[in-house]
């Protein structure tokens, strides 16, 4: 326990003189009541009880305490936070402007998000990752949600899919460090450079219809991404019966790709989001698992101090009226 006003603690030197005075005046009046005995006006003084030294107790106890508040103490207290770092990967391919989701793939996908991050607490750092052909980081993780809500009013459907690269440029976000990846002997992919780390607290919200024409396979990707201890959580926008959407003066068939989304999740330890479900966003809300951890939070203890020291002083004036019906 620490004090912001320690020099109020000079105070404590009044307690031994309080004490002092008290005792002074228990004597004066043990004296004149001898006397008084002795010409027979009162009573004998009767045998002290056990409990004639709480009231004063209490009274110091009380004194004490008063001056404790005056110098505002206060304490570390252990406090439960939720903490991490969750980035909303959007697709926002050309495909993401089909109609078969009210208004769009992509507006829905919007305003699933938005409400997302409205229910998140300030411990939690939000970033945004836009990708169609490449994976672009739009907002790096902040706790500022103006910054966050912004960033994803930005987005607009264009080009091809490359999921991939979402996931890849997610992860570099949440490293802090650019992640590549290579070929293997056998065809597929692992990371290459450094260490990544290993990233528990940290989630990927992969909202997107699943539809792929990448390079990369975003399913070898996501067993990179879950090596670095990252869940994704891909919510999958749009209707599997499919719709058809112009892109270029082309008409082109569009349909919700469950499947490679439903394996990225299971790839990484994550779970899969139907978007078109009424309970989209309660459901993403109790799946994304974040870090609790507990942290020392400075408390002041200013009122308890006060409300601790004005009982014991109401108590011993309570007492003394009982036992001599006399305050002090």
């Amino acid at each position: 326990m620490t004090f912001l006003s320690p020099w109020a603690l000079i105070l404590l030197l009044v307690v031994p003189a309080a004490v002092w005075w008290y005792r002074g005046q228990l004597r004066a009046r043990a004296r004149r009541r001898a006397e008084l005995a002795e010409l027979g006006l009162v009573a004998p003084p009767a045998p002290a009880g056990r409990w004639r030294l709480l009231p004063p107790a209490l009274l110091v106890i009380g004194l004490v305490l008063l001056v404790a508040g005056l110098a505002r103490p206060e304490a570390s207290v252990p406090e439960p936070r939720r903490e991490g770092t969750v980035i909303l990967a959007f697709d926002t391919s050309a495909s993401m402007a089909a109609p078969d989701q009210t208004p769009t793939r992509l507006a829905a996908a919007q305003a699933l998000a938005k409400e997302f991050v409205a229910q998140q607490p300030p411990t939690v750092l939000l970033g945004v990752v836009a990708f169609s052909s490449t994976g672009l980081v739009t907002q790096e993780a902040t706790a500022d949600r103006a910054l966050v809500l912004a960033a994803i009013d930005r987005l607009t459907p264009t080009g091809g899919t490359g999921t991939a690269g979402g996931l890849q440029a997610a992860l570099s976000t949440i490293t802090g460090t650019p992640v590549s990846v290579g070929s293997t002997a056998s065809g597929g992919i692992e990371q290459q450079g450094p260490d990544l780390g290993f990233h528990g607290s940290s989630s990927i919200v992969l909202l997107s219809d699943g539809e792929d024409t990448g390079e990369l396979d975003p399913v070898e990707l996501a067993d990179i991404v879950s090596s670095a201890g990252v869940r994704v959580y891909p919510v999958g926008l749009g209707t599997t019966g499919g719709t058809v959407v112009d892109i270029d003066g082309f008409q082109i068939a569009t349909a919700l790709d469950e499947t490679r989304l439903r394996d990225i999740a299971e790839r990484t330890d994550g779970s899969y989001i139907a978007g078109s479900d009424p309970q989209a966003q309660a459901a993403l809300a109790q799946a994304v698992d974040l870090a609790w951890t507990v942290q020392p939070r400075r408390v002041e203890l200013t009122a308890l101090a006060a409300a601790l020291a004005g009982l014991a002083l109401l108590a011993a004036l309570l007492l003394s009226l009982h036992r001599t019906g006399r305050a002090v």
